[in-house]
């Protein structure tokens, strides 16, 4: 049988993952991150003001706009939790509109792939073709979740601490960051004081990190 592409559903909750074509380094330094930081930002609006590049380039000449104030109508997407990698990304998203996820990560990966080849002077596809994508169902599928997001700086020995990756959504969820930057209200999705969830991240670094190691062994 021919594979049939399923749609995603509006105010369902998907696991998004991209990764680069053969594990190549996406991101070289800090501006890298945070270009692609606010590329997510800027493209979770269904009516964006302008050009992302033309936005970049004016908005040190006017207002910064803060994207957590526009309301979901105004959204295709909620981002609920996020973690940007050397070679590949996590996003946690709820679709808002018809077709927003694959709409919002169509925008996200191609603007990010134009700068990138502009600034290294590089040409072709830098993503594989397709993102992954997992339906999250219960709340404890998303908490358990968002803690495999967050810890995978510590299992590729990038920081020895969630906390000390600044390009991942945890600071935010453990209230390091008072004011939330990117991502939208997720209280809702779990019950659980920002102590609990700090200590129910921290106890599995280790063990992330093992079975990092091991399935690293098994690929090799």
């Amino acid at each position: 049988m021919p594979y049939r592409k399923v749609p995603l559903v509006k105010q369902k909750i998907y696991h998004i993952f991209s990764k680069s074509i053969a594990n190549f380094k996406i991101f070289n330094s800090e501006w890298d991150f945070d270009r692609m930081l606010q590329t997510i930002s800027y493209y979770t609006l269904e009516k964006t003001p302008c050009k992302f590049s033309l936005f970049l380039k004016h908005k040190e000449k006017s207002k910064e706009i803060d994207f957590s104030q526009f309301s979901y109508s105004q959204k295709i997407v909620r981002i609920l939790a996020y973690c940007l990698m050397p070679t590949h990304i996590h996003l946690l998203l709820m679709q808002l509109k018809d077709d927003g996820i694959s709409r919002f990560v169509n925008l996200i990966l191609k603007s990010y792939t134009k700068y990138f080849n502009t600034k290294y002077n590089r040409k072709g596809p830098l993503w594989e073709a397709r993102f992954k994508n997992v339906l999250i169902n219960t709340s404890e599928q998303f908490l358990h979740l968002t803690r495999y997001i967050h810890l995978n700086p510590t299992s590729a020995f990038l920081v020895n601490k969630p906390e000390d990756w600044e390009f991942s959504s945890y600071r935010e969820y453990i209230g390091l960051i008072k004011e939330r930057e990117r991502i939208d209200e997720f209280s809702d999705y779990w019950n659980t004081d920002i102590t609990s969830y700090k200590k129910f991240v921290e106890e599995r670094i280790d063990y992330q990190r093992e079975l990092e190691r091991i399935k690293n062994l098994v690929l090799e």
